[in-house]
């Protein structure tokens, strides 16, 4: 082995020990899924397969990509789809990348110009942090999550900056399932730049689209606020099944992201057959089945909220949407809650430092339009008898 073999090998043994070491898993199991982000149960719909497989049969000859869209993959099939979408969400223009981790790093890495200056939630994701890293920003501030109060203390110290002034949140953040308050931090911007002069608002859409909003249009619609944003971002690899994200904003936006965004110019751009998955995807949030299963699954995850009982050991996160999580602080002790519950036929994944911070490891559940109360119940019964399991051990 050579010396660098050794020292990748040395790193990954060191993360082993310490319970952390990453690896690929096929679940080809009958387990029930309480992990994965499809939210909306799109991916395993009929309706949604047949509708897809309609589209793939209407559209051009042509599948693949051919190249960056820059170059030679432009076409009047996504320029129609980005119309449909902006329509559909209420916005001046839209552009489509490869993912949400190339959008938000075009976006923040592109968009602040020399010394501007970007408050962000301590929870935002790794995309952001990225986009940041490699930004022209000339700071970079980290308010408490979620805390309006922390937030104005910041801009209070920056009100008389000449600098461009980005705020970064998500709608609902991938490990807490929180919402964050966006009426107040939108009130806050304004009562500081009444016509939007200088403090714009970035927000995440990953894990609100599809699944809040009339429509699964996200918070945002929810709360009518789209006016009120400098940019938003919804992906389609959650709720929506599929992959790539868009971007929402100005005209000048769009313009600016294509002509600067790296990842949009030089990556070779999504074939026709993601594109027609994105446009099949979001013709099922306007029918009915999909209102009645956004019915269901908020009726689902009431059940689980409402029955649920912890001991003061562990702690259920105060979310309303489909992401919930449990707190067991400790490798160990969280390590062993996801094993007893993946032994009683519950696909559920532990999350650990440092994706969150120590003392707050988690199991995070994920919930779906295609669970049933029965399922839910059983889970219920199954975190309960572990609890009971886990609290004989510790005493013995």
């Amino acid at each position: 082995m050579s010396r660098l073999e050794q020292q990748l090998a040395d790193s990954l043994c060191v993360r082993e020990k310490g319970s952390r070491l990453r690896r690929l898993v096929i679940d080809d199991s009958d387990s029930i899924d309480f992990s994965s982000n499809d939210f909306l149960g799109l991916s395993r719909s009929l309706k949604m397969r047949n509708d897809y497989l309609n589209e793939l049969n209407s559209m051009p000859q042509i599948l693949g990509s051919t190249g960056s869209r820059i170059l030679t993959a432009n076409s009047k099939y996504v320029e129609d789809l980005e119309q449909y979408l902006s329509t559909f969400h209420r916005a001046p223009s839209a552009l489509i990348f490869n993912s949400g981790f190339d959008a938000n790093y075009s976006l923040f890495s592109t968009i602040p110009q020399q010394g501007d200056i970007i408050l962000y939630d301590a929870l935002i994701h790794a995309s952001i942090h990225e986009g940041m890293k490699h930004s022209r920003a000339g700071r970079l501030i980290a308010f408490a999550h979620s805390d309006i109060s922390d937030l104005k203390r910041h801009i209070d110290t920056l009100k008389n900056t000449k600098q461009n002034i980005f705020v970064s949140i998500e709608s609902v953040y991938s490990m807490d399932g929180d919402v964050a308050p966006l009426s107040d931090i939108v009130s806050l911007l304004r009562s500081y730049w009444p016509n939007g002069e200088n403090g714009h608002l970035i927000v995440d859409e990953a894990h609100g689209t599809g699944v809040f909003g009339e429509h699964g249009r996200g918070v945002v619609q929810q709360l009518n606020l789209q006016d009120q944003i400098f940019a938003r971002l919804h992906t389609f690899s959650k709720a929506l099944a599929g992959s790539g994200a868009v971007i929402f904003g100005s005209q000048t936006l769009r313009q600016y992201l294509i002509n600067y965004a790296r990842p949009f110019i030089f990556s070779t751009y999504m074939p026709y057959s993601g594109l027609a998955l994105i446009k099949t995807a979001y013709k099922q949030l306007e029918s009915k089945e999909t209102v009645k299963a956004q019915k269901h699954l908020n009726a689902i995850i009431r059940r689980f909220r409402d029955t649920i009982c912890l001991p003061p050991v562990a702690k259920l996160l105060p979310s309303t949407g489909p992401i919930q999580g449990i707190i067991l602080s400790g490798t160990a002790a969280v390590k062993s809650f996801e094993d007893y519950l993946n032994s009683q036929g519950f696909i559920v994944k532990a999350v650990m430092f440092p994706i969150v911070p120590k003392g707050e490891e988690r199991i995070r559940i994920c919930f779906h339009a295609h669970n049933t109360v029965a399922e839910i119940d059983k889970f219920v019964k199954c975190i309960h008898q572990f609890f009971r399991i886990y609290y004989l051990k510790s005493k013995m």
